[in-house]
């Protein structure tokens, strides 16, 4: 029973994936132990140098990630340790874990690096690559979590030889530990939940590139340390055999990927044609000189949302070349350090070409690690050895009460991680909700100082941002003048201000200097305020005495060129935000009550997939969908690629969430009104056919209202009876087979209504709809000719399998160009297609019995919704996230969440797994008793108000109002804080608190007075 259950949960591996694991898991009410096996949480991610496809710098939006994990009561980092055994049942394991030790006590270390200075050893850095070299003594990374030191046992001169322990005797905490020793840790958990991530393809077990012969041919994680600022070279593009800038840079595709011979994968990696998308890019940006990029690719798969504009970038603006190709060899190069590409072109022609570096893209590999730990808790792993799961249910394991996230489960990209990390937090949470708070703690804060009265002292503290920042402006520079600004007390540098240690320097700085005021000169206060505000309260100042400088996306992205001018615009931007400080006031919140129930906008597959976790966990919920019936576009689904029976899925699935009694189904419902707050929303619904008025009370909202089909407007679609969709051919193939037996030639046209000036991007599922149905094809019938014409194949993952299969079954792939595309028309009765084919070096006619179009999947009539819940849509109309990296479910209002199609085109396995995880949103939301208000909101004087209604007319989210007094009246609790009432109030009768005309004011006289 429930009661007997164990609120907590061990996630194994704590890179981003376990990160947001233990995030969501904490946040809905669960005492979490995050197990990770290296020194310090991160894996990959902190690695990276950039994100695709925004080039986000990867360590600053995931700083705070970190820092929100390593403070949080509830989540408990074992670093060092791994996971041996797992025993017992769902709800209640026990899960041995060991720990090895760190030789440096945890409590005492103060992360000085005296013991890495003195420490005589050096030996290559493993998070470096190997281009570099750290000390016995280290730390894995500036901003580690957490932020303490090691001694590597395997390198250090005391325990190889007994001697050395320069370390201890000049540790001035006296934090060395020689005497610790591994331990056997045991913890009682309801659940478990994988998340060990994946390890770089080695090229070296199959050498064809020459990898292990020249320093010059490196993967493409040694080219993301290379360009990190915190990597060997200081984020400057150099290669690694003379330190030489690179004029060209070629980068080669599905290394280690795709290929079933010799050591290398037959799946698809799925992030490397994307990832070198970003690399050849921001090379580019990197690059003191006018630098050459080339990528030889088989096929470009940038699937993902606004992958293919990011790709259409990089070729059209940015000038990267792709070369679509089969490397045959690199050679030495006719230049010293230089290496020769010898391939074979797509029309079959021997090429070769000379370039300074060669990036490898290298796919995603299981460490035997994970596959040692999956065998050790009985959990069955697939023919890769990635850990086997159902396609509706993405990320339960064989074993139940143990799931899975990010890579272990199957190669994927950091959104798709975060949000499987959100899902199997979502089952863990399900699975135990009648323990939720059993074992949590809550935070404290110290009493706030009281600063009325007392004179502004205020604390600055510019950020390098790696190079982002120090890379353009002269951050010293920048101190140097912060520091001589009015009420400025301390002003300093650090190289990531958002790393954990760095927050603890400000809270003792705010004590050291009695600071009243912080000023913290960096990035977008969009991804980071929060976390300042946090650490400044957690030192006693009230959160709203803080100001931020934006020097990076306002100065140093815009200004790379103009170094001295992105100089003084900083310093500028700083005196400013220290004038401001000066002005601000503390302000306060007020608690309200959350109203636990949520409203789900789709009944389709991700609407009753979230509201089925949703009262798993314990909450009502009201689904609302616009047709008569349940089911949306997966009625129209048959077979998954893999031969699943979707229908028979969705049967049982409509059949649970009807007989659910915390689900309330209203069909035939459209949205009519809505306001609030996230945790007080108000929706009014019109019902039925009679359009009857439903007012509907709840704390969170999830957006799962679909997409639909595109229907071709070429092609002869409408027009010829032989012309269909996929989706019309796969209901023939399930009710009409002896017709589809009949059919001696087929032909398929791929990208119909995608990746074209109307809708650029790729709808993602399309490819793999063809290859399943051309495998159903030739199942029917052997002796089918069935012909695909294609620019780019994408069955990314294992969906590759299939790709094979359909080639070793007889189907033909046919080539095209961008803007050559097929011409289709009708002669004597009959569909002619016609192209030139790339691979042939001829043009083509194919006089086929059928012509099936690919359609792509277009958004729907989304842009009243998005006005109505002020959730914004992307180009294309598909709803935009708050965050693509790492809030791919969170919309920018909040308490509103996104899955499924209407957040962008995706399969049904990958539809479940993002509404489990906007369940999971929803669900730390609802798991709460209140919620706090106010700070940044708008009041009104009534005494100054004319009861003009501009602020009525004005505001965007219908706050203000006239009251029964006659005068306006603005409901703190409604009301978003933007401002705009504000604006428009003549009178003046109306304050923006923490925007209030003197700190504007103040403002304006730091930018235009002369120091």
């Amino acid at each position: 029973m429930a009661k007997d259950k164990t609120g907590a949960v061990v996630v194994a591996g704590g890179g981003i994936g376990g990160i947001q694991a233990a995030i969501d898991l904490a946040e809905s009410g669960f005492y979490v132990y995050l197990v990770e096996k290296s020194s310090s949480i991160g894996g990959r991610m902190s690695q990276l140098d950039k994100t695709f496809p925004t080039n986000d710098c990867s360590m600053c939006i995931m700083s705070p990630k970190l820092v929100e994990c390593g403070k949080n009561l509830n989540i408990d980092i074992l670093t060092l340790s791994e996971i041996k055994a797992v025993s017992g049942e769902a709800g209640n394991f026990e899960v041995l874990v060991n720990q090895k030790p760190r030789y440096i006590d945890l409590d005492k270390c103060i992360a000085c690096g005296t013991c890495t200075e003195k420490c005589p050893t050096k030996v290559p850095d493993d998070y470096n690559a190997g281009l570099a070299t750290r000390k016995a003594a280290h730390i894995r990374y500036p901003q580690a979590v957490p932020l303490k030191y090691l001694i590597d046992p395997d390198r250090c001169i005391y325990f190889e030889k007994g001697k050395c322990r320069l370390c201890e005797r000049f540790c001035p905490a006296g934090a060395v530990d020689f005497t610790q020793t591994e331990k056997q840790i045991t913890l009682n958990v309801g659940a478990v939940i994988l998340a060990t991530g994946f390890q770089p393809y080695d090229p070296a077990l199959n050498d064809t590139y020459g990898y292990k012969k020249s320093p010059n041919v490196v993967t493409s994680l040694e080219f993301e340390r290379i360009l990190s600022a915190t990597g060997p070279y200081q984020g400057h593009l150099v290669r690694p055999s003379d330190q030489k800038e690179p004029r060209k840079i070629a980068w080669i595709q599905c290394v280690g990927s795709r290929n079933v011979h010799s050591s290398d994968k037959g799946y698809c990696s799925g992030v490397c044609c994307t990832y070198a998308v970003k690399q050849s890019m921001v090379a580019k940006e990197h690059s003191a000189v006018k630098l050459d990029t080339a990528v030889f690719y088989i096929d470009i798969r940038t699937y993902g949302k606004d992958f293919e504009k990011f790709f259409n970038r990089s070729r059209d603006e940015m000038g990267v070349r792709y070369i679509k190709s089969r490397v045959n060899a690199v050679l030495p190069g006719d230049e010293e350090g230089d290496l020769k590409i010898r391939y074979v072109d797509e029309e079959g022609r021997l090429a070769q070409e000379d370039f300074s570096m060669v990036v490898l893209s290298v796919g995603l590999d299981m460490p035997k690690e994970s596959i040692e730990l999956a065998k050790n808790i009985g959990v069955e792993l697939n023919h890769y050895h990635f850990v086997e799961t159902g396609y509706f249910d993405p990320v339960a394991t064989t074993r139940p009460g143990i799931y899975v996230c990010g890579v272990f489960q199957g190669p994927k990209d950091i959104p798709e991680t975060v949000t499987q990390a959100s899902a199997a937090a979502a089952k863990a949470s399900s699975l135990l909700s009648g323990a939720r708070f059993t074992l949590t703690k809550e935070k404290e804060y110290p009493e706030e100082i009281d600063v009325i009265g007392q004179e502004p002292r205020i604390g600055v503290f510019v950020c390098h941002c790696g190079t982002n920042i120090a890379g353009v402006v002269n951050v010293p520079d920048v101190t140097k003048y912060a520091s001589l600004l009015p009420n400025v007390v301390w002003a300093e540098e650090n190289l990531f201000t958002c790393s954990q240690d760095t927050q603890v320097k400000i809270k003792e700085r705010i004590k050291e200097h009695k600071l009243n005021r912080v000023v913290v000169a960096s990035c977008s206060t969009r991804t980071h305020e929060s976390l300042f505000q946090d650490t400044i309260r957690e030192a006693g100042l009230n959160p709203y005495l803080f100001s931020m400088a934006n020097i990076r996306d306002q100065d140093s992205w815009v200004h790379q060129s103009d170094k001295e001018g992105a100089t003084r615009k900083a310093k500028d931007l700083v005196k400013m935000a220290v004038y401001r400080a000066a002005k601000l006031s503390p302000l306060s919140r007020q608690r309200l009550p959350v109203i636990k129930r949520a409203l789900i906008l789709g009944g389709g597959v991700a609407g009753m997939t979230a509201a089925l976790n949703i009262s798993r966990q314990g909450f009502d919920v009201v689904l609302v969908e616009a047709e008569k019936e349940l089911g949306g576009m997966a009625r129209k689904i048959h077979r998954t690629l893999a031969g699943d029976d979707v229908q028979k899925y969705l049967e049982n699935l409509i059949e649970e969430v009807t007989h659910n009694d915390r689900i309330q189904i209203l069909k035939e419902a459209l949205l009519a009104d809505f306001s609030g707050t996230k945790g007080n929303f108000k929706t009014s619904l019109n019902v039925g056919p009679a359009m009857y008025q439903r007012e509907v009370a709840h704390g969170a909202l999830i957006v799962a209202t679909g997409a639909r089909e595109y229907k071709p407007k070429e092609y002869l679609y409408g027009q010829n009876d032989s012309v269909k969709t996929q989706v019309e051919l796969e209901d023939i193939l399930l009710k009409e087979r002896d017709v589809a037996k009949g059919w001696r030639s087929i032909a398929m046209i791929q990208c119909v209504g995608s990746r074209n000036a109307e809708n650029p991007n790729c709808s993602r599922v399309c490819c793999q709809q063809a290859v399943k149905n051309a495998i159903a094809l030739k199942e029917i019938n052997p002796n089918n000719n069935i012909y695909i014409l294609y620019r780019d194949i994408r069955t990314y993952g294992f969906a590759e399998d299939y790709y094979r299969k359909a080639r070793e079954l007889g189907v033909h792939f046919m080539l095209f160009r961008e803007h050559e595309e097929p011409r289709v028309e009708e002669v004597d009765g009959s569909i002619h297609v016609s192209f030139r084919d790339i691979t042939l070096g001829r043009d083509v006619t194919i006089i086929p019995d059928q012509l099936i179009l690919s359609a792509g999947i277009v958004a729907g009539d989304t842009e009243k919704l998005s006005n109505m819940l002020k959730a914004p849509l992307t180009s294309d109309r598909f709803f935009l996230e708050a965050h693509v990296k790492l809030r791919p479910v969170d919309t920018q209002t909040d308490g509103i969440f996104i899955c499924g199609t209407a957040h962008s085109p995706k399969r049904i396995d990958e539809t479940i797994g993002q509404a489990l995880a906007a369940s999971s949103k929803a669900c730390s939301l609802l798991a709460k008793n209140y919620m706090e208000v106010g700070g940044v909101v708008a009041k009104v004087n009534p005494d100054r108000c004319a009861a003009c209604q501009a602020c009525v007319r004005a505001c965007p989210y219908e706050v203000p109002f006239i009251n029964e007094k006659g005068v306006s009246e603005i409901d703190i609790s409604k009301c978003h804080g933007c401002g705009i009432c504000a604006a428009e109030c003549l009178p003046k009768a109306i304050t923006l608190y923490h925007f209030e005309d003197n700190q504007i004011l103040a403002q304006i006289d730091g930018l235009l007075e002369v120091i």
